[in-house]
């Protein structure tokens, strides 16, 4: 994909006079210097993302993995879906996903990280040069690039549990990949031109809004927050030419989500789901699960807002707002009503965010705030990071008013980019060893299990596993059994038993 973002669909001729008189040649973004050191900033998140899939392959399951791997093996994936529709949540899209991974079994664990950081990126990439193509702004080569990668780096990686949030495919199938794919769904708009074009646009943001309701209740919560805000702001942001197109979007996405959100709310799984955890209605709205949920959600705020590395979005912003320009070469122009749209983008954060923090509670409890129940902050993030991308480009587009501050500004940038790329290396090297010595625990015990269910035996020892507060079978001190049937029902036994406690 070509990062060097073009006006507008070019015209098939150039104008008379536009081949030798072209008024932004020679400007600082037009540089081979300029594409090449913004290129090189894109290296250090990419080798990250790489490390970290390279790291995947000692990847082995654990906690819900357990019981996914057997019903699938044995009911294959449709069996899967009936099983979350009629038995446990009712998130048919989510058990699709899920047999994807499950019906490979380890291997299907294994390759999963490579694969969802790969299409991270290349969603966010698309985004960015389809999303600054219609603005009709150029950029250096690189930059469209460096803003994907950075930005799917600081979504993956700058967490309080990079293991729940990549590496464990259930989670990554909840929470990770979901805003992911909504961000996707933007593709087909940013692209659309004709009617033709503009119908399948509406096609995809509705189709998209039912898959995601019935994927992630909170991504689709985050979904339905973004488009009535866009929806409300678009008199008076969105050009009276394209206005129409944008609300029949919004309008579709929002049909859409609700449409999902009737079929997973009315299975019976999902009504199961709320019996079993106390999320009726009543219990969501209760004053003291709404209070609790405030504070769970201020909590998360605060962590979210107090993680330095986020800074490298703003930075990667700014840097966007310093390079880019228009067609004849000109710096752009902030935005029309900038406060207004800060102060929505904040707002749908925020409102977005507790609502998510609101769901989550019942099933949850005050552990929504803890650093290892992170993964559910993943399906707002992503909207954090953007956030904070569109704030750098704003502010680097106030720079330019001083052109004696853009030169350090650029410096200052560039080494945030690169820093902020370090401490993740640091962790992800660290979780590396970690994932490499429960694999080879992990591979010993799998074929203890299978020769001994082999020779006939129906009760083995199991030894617990951990990595990264992940469940396993025998915690809570031993009194947990789960998810100890599913271990046995994979190797066909009776049941398992606590190897630790069993050990001479």
């Amino acid at each position: 994909m070509s990062d060097d973002v073009p006006v507008t669909a070019a015209p098939e001729k150039p104008r008379r006079g536009e081949e030798t008189s072209d008024p932004a040649a020679g400007r600082p973004s037009d540089r081979p210097w300029t594409a090449l050191w913004v290129s090189a900033l894109a290296l250090p998140p990419l080798a990250l993302l790489a490390a970290a899939s390279w790291f995947g392959r000692w990847v082995r399951p654990g906690a819900d993995d357990w019981c996914f791997l057997p019903a699938v093996r044995d009911d294959g994936v449709m069996g899967l879906v009936g099983k979350f529709y009629f038995d446990d949540n009712g998130r048919v899209a989510n058990a699709l996903l899920v047999g994807a991974y499950a019906k490979f079994q380890v291997a299907g664990h294994q390759w999963y990280p490579l694969i969802s950081g790969a299409l991270v990126l290349a969603v966010l990439w698309a985004v960015a040069v389809l999303a600054l193509r219609r603005a009709r702004l150029r950029t250096p080569r690189g930059l469209p690039l460096l803003l994907a990668a950075l930005s799917t780096a600081l979504f993956l990686f700058v967490t309080p549990n990079t293991y729940k949030t990549f590496y464990w495919p259930a989670a990554s199938v909840s929470h990770t990949l979901p805003p992911v794919l909504a961000c996707a769904a933007l593709i087909p708009f940013l692209l659309a031109r004709s009617r033709r074009g503009r119908v399948l646009a509406l096609a995809v943001a509705a189709l998209m809004g039912a898959f995601l309701a019935t994927l992630s209740e909170e991504t689709a919560i985050v979904v339905v927050v973004v488009l009535l805000t866009a929806l409300l702001l678009s008199g008076r942001v969105v050009p009276a030419p394209d206005r129409g197109f944008v609300r029949r979007w919004c309008a579709a996405g929002i049909a859409g989500t609700a449409a999902g959100a009737v079929v997973l709310i009315t299975s019976p799984g999902s009504t199961r789901r709320r019996d079993r955890f106390g999320a009726e209605t009543t219990s969501l709205l209760a004053p003291d699960s709404l209070t609790a949920s405030l504070r769970a959600f201020a909590e998360i705020a605060v962590t979210v807002a107090t993680t330095w590395q986020y800074v490298g979005a703003v930075a990667a912003g700014v840097l966007l707002g310093l390079l880019c320009r228009r067609a004849d070469g000109t710096p752009p122009r902030p935005p029309a009503h900038v406060p207004l749209l800060i102060a929505a983008g904040v707002l749908a954060l925020l409102v977005s965010g507790y609502l998510c923090t609101v769901i989550a509670y019942p099933v949850f409890g005050d552990r929504v705030s803890d650093p290892g129940a992170n993964r559910l902050w993943n399906d707002y993030l992503l909207l954090y990071v953007i956030l904070l991308v569109g704030a750098g480009a704003l502010l680097g587009m106030a720079l330019r008013r001083h052109p004696r501050r853009t030169a350090p500004a650029k410096a200052v940038c560039a080494a945030l980019c690169v820093l902020v790329c370090v401490g993740p290396a640091v962790a992800l090297t660290n979780l590396e060893t970690a994932m490499r010595a429960r694999a080879e625990k992990w591979d010993a015990q799998d074929r203890r299990l299978r020769e001994g269910a082999e020779a006939g035996k129906r009760v083995l020892p199991y030894e617990r596993l951990v990595i990264s507060n992940m469940l396993e079978p025998f915690s809570q001190g031993g009194r947990s059994y789960w998810p100890g049937g599913c271990v046995a029902d994979l190797y066909g036994l009776d049941r398992v038993t606590d190897g630790t406690r069993d050990a001479p």
